[in-house]
């Protein structure tokens, strides 16, 4: 495994990082979740990264029973906050109410005096952002977490938190974007602003939702058990990459992997950590298997014209849009 620091941060992080977005307490059975927490350990991953939405606070759980006994300065354990955890008009979005709830309730499931990132999962429109960055500074200087983070926010408003956080002196040092080689939303804006801050991204769906390892194929139906036939696994996120043109451009993609000795998994996560703002990709898992192929990507380096070439086969259908980088459901 390499390691890269996140963001101007002193704090090191693994190039692959472990996340149970669709599999802890959904998707697979506990028994399967915890021994891809062990295959992960065990090649060498030591950052993992969850939300207290996910699966309605059952993967937090799972993720706190995985890592139990583990040394915890070996780890590095993230955290995020927004999304509704309950029935109330307060269970949600990022108040000082909810963040200062959440992170308790957090800390509790995962079995852990503090985290080492805690995270916007997304940006909020109804609570003034000073108010958010100062239950973050409280939460900082109280010891419960040792840095804080966004996801999927915008350029400016990474700025603007950025700027508060300096004031607060609370060391906002990452982003957690989508990007794969089929979305690429945030190099036109969000990239250039985060090199000037020295905030690192910390990328999800690395693989597209699975679609860049090559699985789906065009014109035929999705495989049985895969993601995209499973609604609490993430369908809805994949959808938009289920089209013949999608999934025929990705098979084209396939000799390129062949003759760099790598699987279609391992190219599209060795390729979004070719970027230098990249600090670590974040993989899931249902089977063991899967986090050893994936962490076979750490450390690769791919030639410029095997980057070019990759170019050149998707940039018919690649997302550049800067305006997707944040949901419409987020928006009050």
């Amino acid at each position: 495994m390499e390691f890269r620091h996140l963001g101007r941060s002193g704090l090191l992080v693994s190039e692959i990082s472990y996340g149970n977005w669709i599999t802890h307490g959904s998707q697979v059975e506990e028994d399967a979740a915890l021994a891809c927490v062990r295959a992960a350990l065990d090649v060498g991953i030591t950052t993992f990264d969850t939300a207290d939405v996910y699966a309605g606070t059952r993967a937090e759980e799972v993720l706190g029973r995985a890592l139990s006994g583990e040394r915890r300065e070996g780890l590095e354990i993230f955290t995020k906050v927004f999304w509704p955890t309950g029935p109330g008009r307060n269970d949600r979005g990022l108040s000082r109410k909810h963040i200062m709830e959440s992170i308790n309730g957090s800390l509790r499931r995962l079995r852990t005096d503090y985290v080492d990132l805690y995270q916007a999962h997304r940006y909020d429109y109804s609570t003034p952002l000073e108010e958010t960055m100062e239950a973050f500074a409280d939460i900082v200087h109280s010891g419960k977490a040792h840095y804080i983070g966004v996801s999927e926010w915008k350029a400016s408003q990474i700025r603007e938190a950025h700027q508060l956080a300096r004031e607060l002196r609370i060391p906002l040092v990452s982003n957690q974007p989508q990007y794969s080689m089929l979305w690429r939303v945030i190099e036109a804006e969000v990239v250039p602003t985060s090199e000037e801050l020295g905030v690192g991204q910390i990328v999800w769906s690395p693989m597209a939702q699975g679609v860049l390892s090559g699985k789906y194929l065009p014109g035929q139906p999705p495989p049985a058990g895969s993601r995209a036939t499973d609604e609490k696994s993430g369908a809805t996120f994949i959808a938009k990459f289920l089209t013949d043109e999608v999934l025929g451009t990705v098979q084209r993609l396939k000799p390129l992997a062949e003759q760099a000795g790598l699987s279609m998994a391992q190219l599209s996560i060795a390729w979004v950590l070719q970027n230098p703002n990249v600090s670590s990709a974040i993989v899931g898992a249902s089977r063991p298997e899967q986090v050893h192929d994936n962490v076979k990507a750490a450390g690769v380096k791919l030639e410029a014209d095997l980057l070019k070439a990759i170019d050149e086969i998707v940039n018919p259908i690649v997302e550049r849009d800067p305006a997707k980088t944040e949901s419409p459901a987020q928006r009050p």
